[in-house]
């Protein structure tokens, strides 16, 4: 009956690895695509400050380039790069809290084998 209990025990742990291993690898790429748009911003942003103030810009809008003031443009690069630094932040404290769940579960683990030993 115990070995029945400790070998639910390990397939329930075992799918809480799994589960927060998805789940950890997704965070990750989701942080390295706002890491990629907020660089983009940043770049975009540099190149919008060499330009003067009358030179004409273009945003581009699926396959059509509307002319845009460089101020409008900037301010939208400007928000891009703050809404990225935010995203980033909230999936960092994601991240945080997902690793301290897979120490905890892989000490759950590592007490049930200590127990499955000693027995």
């Amino acid at each position: 009956m115990a070995d029945e209990t400790n070998r639910a025990t390990f397939l329930e742990i075992q799918g809480r690895i799994i589960e927060i291993t998805g789940k950890l690898k997704q965070l990750q790429t989701q942080i390295r695509n706002k890491e990629g748009e907020k660089k983009r911003a940043f770049l975009t942003l540099e190149e919008l400050k060499q330009l003067s103030e009358d030179t004409n810009a273009y945003k581009s809008i699926g396959r059509t380039f509307v002319l845009e003031s460089k101020s409008v443009l900037m301010n939208e690069q400007e928000q891009k790069f703050k809404d990225s630094e935010t995203a980033i932040a909230s999936l960092q404290t994601s991240k945080e809290y997902l690793e301290k769940q897979m120490a905890e579960v892989e000490n759950n683990l590592r007490e049930l084998l200590a127990t499955r030993i000693q027995v």
